[in-house]
């Protein structure tokens, strides 16, 4: 972390990670009641209103209590980009700075996350009318034939998107006919800047436990109107199948069921498996990632502590 000791890059926030389940705003809140905080999400689910059960959103409660921000920005039908999380965060980080606050992201969207500390790859902005024609072209031929249009154009990219995910798909397609060059190259240049963080992360001790506690959340969520949640959501016209906010995890899988795919049964055991993917995904993207410190998890707050120290809150111009 010595590139931290330099004035230009000394931190301006604290970035705390981990897979889903693990305790990491429970962690936040302990560490509200020693140090005058702002909490800033780096959850991709969190930004959709009406999208509260199924994404731990914090309770009204816990909100008055700890100021969150990045949360209920968007309708479930309305996208939002990495590059929208990386200018409103760092909005509110500077936000947080002017009100002698510490500001923490808490998530387990890595995405997000990288995008802020590394800096986004140079893309071509969106091109409303290109776009346009992109989503009839995919209303009229179907997501299979569109899928294998950018297999042949960008293979890796098509290995990373599902056919079913609209919104990445026309994405790769549009940066393909404005750029002239796959996406997958383009997202693999070195981008610039980014944002100098101090990021640590909760990790389980033992993988066992942390799939208990992934099933036990999921079934307090369902005990708390889960299903009402996403039935509601499926209620609305605006809302449909493939949208990003009706693939989270979740709600995935109890959107099958009220389609009469599965019983609830298996519905909650499919979302309970598909928790723990997400959790083994980010949990292997944090082990590799060499500017993530683990925490030791008999002293998580002690150390959470030691490194917002680190931190100098600098009010920056208003």
């Amino acid at each position: 972390m010595a590139e931290f000791e330099q004035p230009e890059r000394r931190p301006r926030a604290l970035a705390l990670l981990g897979p889903t389940a693990i305790g990491k705003s429970a962690l936040a809140y302990a560490l509200a009641e020693e140090l005058p905080i702002t909490v800033i999400s780096v959850d991709s689910a969190q930004i959709y209103r009406r999208m509260d059960i199924g994404t731990g959103k914090p309770s009204a409660e816990e909100q008055a209590r700890v100021p969150h921000r990045l949360i209920d920005l968007r309708e479930p039908w309305e996208s939002y980009s990495a590059a929208e999380f990386v200018s409103d965060a760092m909005a509110e980080i500077a936000q947080a700075h002017r009100d002698g606050r510490l500001p923490v992201l808490v998530g387990g969207t890595h995405l997000y996350f990288r995008a802020l500390a590394r800096g986004l790859s140079p893309l071509p902005a969106a091109d409303p009318a290109l776009r346009t024609r992109l989503a009839e072209e995919l209303a009229e031929r179907g997501a299979e034939e569109i899928h294998q249009r950018l297999r042949t154009l960008d293979p890796l990219a098509a290995e990373r998107i599902h056919p079913n995910d609209p919104q990445r798909l026309l994405r790769a397609l549009e940066v393909i006919e404005l750029s002239g060059k796959r996406l997958s190259e383009q997202q693999n240049q070195r981008p610039d800047g980014g944002l100098p963080l101090l990021a640590c992360a909760l990790l389980p001790d033992d993988r066992h436990q942390l799939h208990q506690r992934i099933a036990q959340r999921l079934d307090a969520m369902l005990a708390a109107g889960f299903l009402a949640e996403v039935e509601a959501l499926a209620a609305d016209p605006r809302n449909h199948d493939d949208s990003p906010a009706m693939r989270s995890v979740g709600y995935r899988q109890l959107l099958a069921h009220l389609n009469g795919e599965w019983d609830l049964a298996e519905a909650r055991d499919r979302a309970i498996y598909a928790t723990r993917q997400l959790a083994k995904r980010q949990l292997t993207w944090l082990r590799k990632e060499p500017a993530v410190e683990t925490l030791p998890s008999a002293a998580a707050l002690a150390r959470l502590h030691q490194l917002a120290a680190r931190i100098p809150i600098e009010a920056g111009p208003d």
